[in-house]
């Protein structure tokens, strides 16, 4: 028989491989949902399973091979620029968020398995991120051990050649970020450039339903002169709170309306002493997980803005 306690404990390493095979909060529930649905079904048969947790695993990762299969379409259409779902810090002992898995979690490193195949994807976390031996990742997969093997290779150099570098101490990663945010809710220009690296790239997800930016906007003068802009029209629309969080182990900031509702989620990636990423994510379908998504249409008319970039 399968125990609640059996089934809780099962979910959050079960939800550490999902989320980072789907790269979405909500997608990743479900598909472990549905895996610890089956582990129960069969238990409840009374069917012996050697390890609960080796078989959600396979169950889980099957299942995000086929969303990914299914999103591929979706993604290739997808309007403007796609990021991940954020996913704020759950608090100590989440496997999730252990220090070596952490890495595997920046949204510069979703975005590179973005551009795998589903099966790359897979073998390479399985292997790279979680350090399962070759035939266990094979029976998952459905593949010979070999194939597995250039698989996970192949991944490996596509994502090594592609992968940003972002570290710095976790000290000084939030002091930049506190500071910031300050900058940002302030509007001071020269603090915010001098914060940032002058090749600084923000990165806009609005999805279709959002005001975004339409491709990433690239340089520290173009960039904080449009955050500055951003912060000068959330305050005509009534002021706009930074709630600082760790977002996919790296500084961030939950944006809040006067209503608290989420306007967006902000993403720093930190190196050598500056700012080398932003990211935003305005899209609603991928704030709702954290509170009640403003609307942010509605936001810019009370601002009176007739834009979001100063360029």
């Amino acid at each position: 028989m399968a125990s609640t306690d059996l089934l809780e404990t099962l979910r959050p390493p079960a939800f550490a491989i999902a989320y980072r095979m789907l790269g979405s909060v909500s997608e990743a529930e479900d598909v472990v949902q549905e895996g610890l649905l089956r582990l129960h079904g069969t238990l409840e048969s009374g069917e012996r399973v050697e390890s609960p947790r080796a078989y959600v695993a396979t169950v889980v990762t099957r299942l995000a091979i086929d969303q990914l299969r299914s999103a591929r379409v979706r993604r290739e259409t997808y309007p403007g620029e796609w990021l991940p779902e954020p996913l704020i810090a759950a608090g100590e002992g989440d496997p999730a968020w252990e220090a070596e898995l952490a890495d595997s979690l920046s949204f510069a490193f979703l975005v590179v398995l973005e551009s795998l195949s589903p099966e790359q994807r897979a073998a390479f976390l399985l292997r790279e991120v979680f350090d399962y031996p070759y035939d266990r990742i094979a029976e998952i997969v459905g593949k010979s051990e070999d194939n597995v093997r250039q698989l996970t290779a192949r991944a490996r150099r596509h994502v090594e050649d592609r992968r940003p570098r972002y570290e710095s101490s976790p000290a000084q990663r939030d002091e930049l970020a506190e500071r910031f945010f300050a900058a940002a809710r302030e509007g001071d220009l020269n603090e915010l450039e001098a914060l940032l690296a002058e090749d600084v790239v923000l990165h806009g997800d609005g999805g279709g339903k959002a005001p975004a930016l339409a491709r990433p906007l690239r340089g520290k003068r173009r960039v904080a002169k449009t955050l500055v802009a951003w912060g000068r029209t959330g305050a005509r629309a009534g002021g706009v709170e930074f709630r600082l969080v760790e977002v996919n182990g790296q500084p961030g900031a939950i944006a809040l309306d006067a209503q608290e509702q989420v306007i967006s989620v902000l993403v720093l990636d930190i190196a050598r002493g500056r700012i080398q990423a932003i990211h935003s994510v305005v899209n609603p379908d991928k704030l709702r997980h954290l509170g009640t998504p403003a609307d942010l249409h509605a936001f810019l008319r009370r601002s009176q803005e007739p834009g979001l970039v100063d360029d």
